[in-house]
């Protein structure tokens, strides 16, 4: 099947979105996902069918922040 997964053509056999996720080789506890405008919760990634055509919005959870010592007073 054909998805748009961050706005690029994707082709997998896969059906569900864990599986993707899988294939994709991206650690789920690390993302957020949004299946046609609706946040799916990981909980919910293994019971969460993919179809033909779906977009797919992938988010990297990325730590970070600033450092007290660099701010300025």
């Amino acid at each position: 099947m054909r998805l748009a997964v961050n706005g690029e053509e994707y082709t997998t056999e896969q059906d569900t979105l864990s599986l993707l996720l899988k294939e994709m080789e991206i650690i789920p506890e690390r993302v957020a996902v949004e299946v046609n405008m609706v946040i799916i919760k990981k909980k919910d990634f293994e019971h969460c069918r993919l179809k033909d055509g779906d977009s797919i919005e992938i988010v990297y959870f990325v730590g970070g922040g600033s450092n007290r010592h660099d701010e300025k007073r």
